[in-house]
Order: structure tokens, then C-alpha cells, then sequence
């Protein structure tokens, strides 16, 4: 497993450097292939915050946590990443259930509403089922990709009733 390490308001020790590289390290045996890890350490006030973000396959698995110390930290987020990958793996076994079409779109924005923080990122086309796992694994309530059906971009929410919607846009 590729494991690159940053920080912040932080210096890594040498010891919690290797205690990061076995812990995450042994998340690798649930894959063929070699994932790439990106662990960011960070301290605010008596929390230690680990967040960690996997790359594998066009799937991004991510996970956050804090503790009192830094040890706790990886092992709380470890076992969460591991968590996500085995519902992962077992959604995928069982081949996902239908996914509900919208009964409405979401309202448009009002006008005094503003952009405060652009995201970009990469749109692997997949279809909308795998969709809706990566949205579940990142925790988000809704997920931008583009339809491996007809290659447009489609939007996947999480419903107030727990079902899921379907944006798909017409372009006049």
C-alpha cells in the first residue's frame, strides 16, 4: 500500500509514523490491487484528529476521527476504514439493490445564496447503483458522476424517507 503521511500544527515521530504505516498497511489485504492512502494528522487543542483517504479503483473510501491521543486516533479510523471496506465488499457480492427514481428535483437556490468553496474532482462513468455505495462510503447525502449508461453527468441523493433519488438533467 502506498501511505503518504502529512500534518499539521504537528511534527510526526518516527513511532506514530510506523504505527500509521502497520495499521492502515493491514487494510491492504482486502484488496488485489495496491490502493493509494492518504493519511493527514492534525492536533486542535487536547484532540488528535486522523483522516484518512483511499484511493482504489475510481472508489474513494474516507474516514475521520478524534481522540485523546494519536494512537487511539488510528485505531478508531482503522477500524471504521475496515467497516466501510467490508460493506463495500458485501454490497457488491450481493449485486446492490434498485435504486428509486425522483419524485421531484431539489429547489433552485435562492439569490442571495453564495459560493463559498469549489470542489473539483475526477468523474469516473459507473453505474448508478456503484454510485450510490460511493456515496454511502464517503457518509455524503448526495454524489456527481457520470451515468456508464448514456455517459451524462447524474446526481444520487439520499431521500428525507431514507430512499434514494435520481437527478438526471435534460439539456434544452
Amino acid at each position: 500500500m502506498r501511505i503518504r503521511i502529512s500534518s499539521r500544527n504537528l511534527e510526526v515521530t518516527a513511532e506514530v509514523r510506523k504505527y500509521v504505516q502497520k495499521k492502515v498497511g493491514k487494510l491492504s489485504r482486502y484488496f488485489d490491487e495496491t490502493p493509494t492512502c492518504q493519511v493527514t494528522l492534525a492536533v486542535e487543542r487536547d484532540r488528535h484528529i486522523i483522516e484518512i483517504t483511499m484511493a482504489l479503483n475510481g472508489m474513494i473510501l474516507r474516514g475521520q476521527e478524534a481522540a485523546g491521543d494519536m494512537f487511539s486516533s488510528i485505531d478508531l479510523v482503522t477500524d471504521k476504514l475496515e467497516r466501510q471496506i467490508r460493506k463495500y465488499k458485501t454490497r457488491i457480492n450481493r449485486h446492490m439493490r434498485k435504486v428509486a427514481l425522483p419524485e421531484e428535483l431539489l429547489p433552485a437556490p435562492e439569490e442571495e445564496d453564495q459560493v463559498v468553496k469549489v470542489k473539483r474532482f475526477a468523474i469516473k462513468p459507473m453505474p448508478v447503483e456503484e454510485a450510490v455505495l460511493q456515496m454511502n462510503l464517503l457518509g455524503h447525502d448526495f454524489f456527481v458522476f457520470a451515468n456508464s449508461d448514456d455517459e451524462r453527468i447524474n446526481v444520487v441523493y439520499r431521500r428525507k424517507d431514507g430512499a434514494y433519488g435520481l437527478i438526471v438533467p435534460e439539456w434544452r
